[in-house]
């Protein structure tokens, strides 16, 4: 038997965990810290003069249960970049895990690098594995993360994944908002979303129609058909991610023309590179609605989007699995969480109708 058994058995977890965040999305780390009342703990997490990244853990972590967060995106500021952010990443963990944490579990909100999670034609990467061997060395336990790309990227590790969603986040704000029922038509971009969308629109009691398109090119899509009924109705685009933004200014183009009277769109990673953020906010989408798994500082200055807070369902994870309680039970209607609160970006008057 390995001798880090021994010593879990000798020391075992402490009774609070400690949460530790870089510097990608620090800001839903220390709301996750504050719903559980407790706070980020000390670390310096920066770059030498030579650019490398600098990694200091400032508090005793011997024989505690440890909780890394970190998107694996840029920075609002655009200080941090992918890459950046998942060396500051992968150096804590390795620096927890020579300080002696019992158990540490990274928790990455936006998994990056997932796009690729197979081989398309010849000589490609498979970058999500990748990144899962290099979680895996550096010496995770456990992976929590959201809305992967793929639901088989959890295949890629050999410890436990907690992939959460954030479809009830998400429903709950289009309900408060009567986007639901036979209002509504939902739509999803593609044939690989389907399953996804068929969830939402059963949670909002809709009907289901779906975008076929075809890609010439990476970042490049073209839409050739609409399956399902929109005429008349309003049209909910769900995806994962929303990166280029382009793909669903196409789709809200064809959805309009085939007779939507709107088209809102909802994701769980708004990731916009480049100048996505203009190319939605000219296209027929009424409005954009993210979860803050990722920053995005410009968010404020475009009027159609929407942030909404998901540090409560990480909060609530981080505490079940504290206490070997289901983690499961929050999506199966078991258990239920305490309501989501509206990022900083959304409107006074959803803020208002969450409330009521």
């Amino acid at each position: 038997m390995p001798t880090r058994w021994f010593r879990l058995e000798k020391y075992p977890l402490s009774h609070n965990p400690l949460i530790f965040s870089g510097n990608s999305n620090r800001a839903l780390a220390e709301e996750i810290a504050k719903r559980l009342k407790l706070h980020v703990g000390k670390s310096l997490v920066d770059k030498f003069k030579n650019e490398e990244t600098r990694v200091e853990i400032g508090e005793n972590v011997r024989g505690s249960e440890v909780f890394v967060i970190q998107s694996i995106c840029k920075s609002a500021d655009g200080r941090i970049g992918v890459n950046d952010a998942l060396m500051e990443l992968l150096l804590m963990i390795d620096a927890l895990r020579r300080a002696s944490a019992a158990r540490i579990t990274a928790v990455i909100p936006y998994y990056g690098y997932a796009k690729q999670d197979k081989k398309t034609k010849g000589r490609e990467p498979i970058s999500a594995k990748v990144v899962a061997n290099l979680l895996k060395v550096s010496g995770v336990k456990r992976l929590v993360t959201m809305d992967l790309h793929a639901a088989q990227i959890q295949g890629f590790f050999d410890l436990p994944v907690d992939n959460l969603v954030a479809m009830p986040v998400l429903c709950n704000y289009l309900k408060e908002n009567k986007l639901c029922k036979d209002r509504v038509v939902i739509v999803s971009p593609d044939a690989g979303g389907v399953h996804r969308a068929e969830l939402f629109a059963k949670r909002l009691e809709s009907s289901l129609a779906i975008v076929f398109k075809r890609r010439p090119e990476p970042d490049v899509s073209e839409v050739t058909d609409i399956v399902g009924d929109v005429k008349g109705k309003i049209a909910v685009v769900v995806d994962d991610m929303i990166s280029t933004g382009g793909t669903l200014a196409k789709a809200a183009e064809a959805i309009k023309a085939r007779g939507a009277t709107q088209v809102y769109t909802v994701a769980t990673h708004g990731i916009f590179a480049g100048d996505a953020m203009q190319v939605l906010e000219d296209s027929a989408i009424e409005r954009v609605i993210v979860t803050n798994t990722i920053p995005f500082a410009a968010g404020g200055s475009h009027t159609k989007f929407v942030q909404l807070s998901i540090a409560q369902t990480f909060a609530d994870t981080i505490s079940r699995i504290t206490t070997n309680r289901s983690v499961s039970a929050l999506f199966d209607g078991e258990e239920g969480s305490a309501p989501p609160e509206a990022g900083p970006n959304e409107s006074a008057a959803a803020l208002e109708a969450a409330t009521a």
